[in-house]
């Protein structure tokens, strides 16, 4: 098995709803993200996945994240009440990164 792994971040604000403390008033964070790919086997090319394509479709994410008012993106709606938004993060990180790796490396 072979991992690629990139390290990259964004900024983003966010509150939460119905808190109780200092975390319900809009606040912001910088977050550091890492993703790991995994490929089987390696390519003609001796890559198990291009390096400059996972920072492409990586980068797409980011920049849907960054600088953003979380609460009001569509993949956060309702996340807001919980008292983490974690899980919606790694969410839609994990399954956007998943979903262009697959499609691109399935022949």
């Amino acid at each position: 098995m072979y991992h690629l792994t990139i390290q990259t971040h964004f900024a983003a604000a966010h509150n939460l709803l119905n808190y109780q403390g200092d975390c319900e008033n809009l606040h912001g964070h910088n977050w550091k993200v890492e993703v790991t790919v995994m490929a089987a086997e390696l390519d003609d090319a001796g890559l198990g996945i291009d390096f400059k394509i996972l920072k492409k479709h990586t980068k797409e994410v980011m920049n849907y994240l960054d600088h953003k008012y979380l609460n009001d993106l569509d993949a956060f709606r309702g996340s807001a009440r919980r008292r983490s938004i974690f899980p919606g993060l790694f969410s839609i990180v994990w399954l956007t990164v998943w979903l262009i790796m697959t499609s691109r490396w399935k022949k």
